[in-house]
């Protein structure tokens, strides 16, 4: 796994305190790679997810860092979203 990935991983893991999701979801990080979150929190790993984000790095290190709201992302075409909305909007709420 590259560095990007592992330090998306660890950013995540810390703004969800320890908490997992209520679904599993993929997050394609460019180039780089992707990794899964699911009730267990952040990790890499191969699971069939309900919902993929796909994003630059820069912009998931925003998100993670509070930087950038991930609506505001997904409306102004820097973060993708395929399969179930309403997975998309749970998460949103965890990482905002």
């Amino acid at each position: 796994m590259s560095d990007t990935i592992d330090a998306a991983v660890a950013a995540l893991n810390e703004k969800m305190g320890g908490d997992g999701f209520d679904g599993t979801a993929r997050f394609v990080v460019g180039d780089e790679g992707s990794f899964i979150v699911d009730e267990s929190g952040a990790h890499r790993g191969e699971a069939e997810p309900d919902v993929t984000l796909t994003a630059d790095a820069d912009t998931f290190q925003q998100i993670f860092e509070g930087e950038l709201n991930p609506t505001a992302a997904f409306m102004s075409g820097k973060l993708t979203i395929d399969g179930d909305m309403g997975a998309a909007m749970r998460l949103a709420q965890v990482l905002s």
